[in-house]
């Protein structure tokens, strides 16, 4: 499992080429050759990255559901709506599918924040102000999520 970390901003050209920075791109090495899905985020307007492995994972998951049952159905669809396969390029940049561009309102200025195993790519403004409108609710969510309640041992 990968456990990627740091929050890089970055600029995308005119054809939604993203030059990775030197500090993801190693971090990614383990992993560029087998290649990587790009898909919409499910509860932000922002995209996911997933290397190719964590996406297979996923899949295993997915491929579990009964796809006889309606909301399994438009789940699966929903969830895979727009999902590319994409690739580091030899000069270390990300190209990003036009409509995945559009999804995420991407400007020139975009962020890749980690998300432990994935890399969220962001417009910058959207970011930013995604961030801000968390940190009013993160104490009580951290507490919710992390205070120990539900089995989760923190040391």
């Amino acid at each position: 499992m990968n456990n990627f970390i740091g929050t890089y901003e970055c600029k995308a050209d005119a054809k939604g080429r993203v030059m990775l920075p030197v500090a993801l791109k190693n971090q990614l090495s383990p992993v560029l050759q087998q290649g990587f899905v790009l898909k919409r985020s499910v509860f932000q307007p922002c995209l996911e990255l997933y290397p190719m492995e964590e996406w297979n994972v996923l899949m295993q998951k997915v491929n579990k559901l009964n796809r006889f049952k309606k909301k399994n159905n438009d789940f699966i669809r929903r969830f895979t709506a727009g999902v590319k396969v994409v690739e580091v390029d030899t000069a270390g940049r990300l190209l990003i599918p036009k409509d995945l561009v559009a999804f995420a309102e991407i400007s020139k200025e975009i962020v890749l924040a980690s998300a432990v195993n994935i890399i969220e790519v962001w417009d910058k403004d959207k970011y930013e102000q995604a961030i801000d409108d968390a940190a009013v609710d993160f104490a009580d969510l951290a507490e919710e999520v992390m205070g120990g309640d539900d089995g989760i041992e923190l040391s």
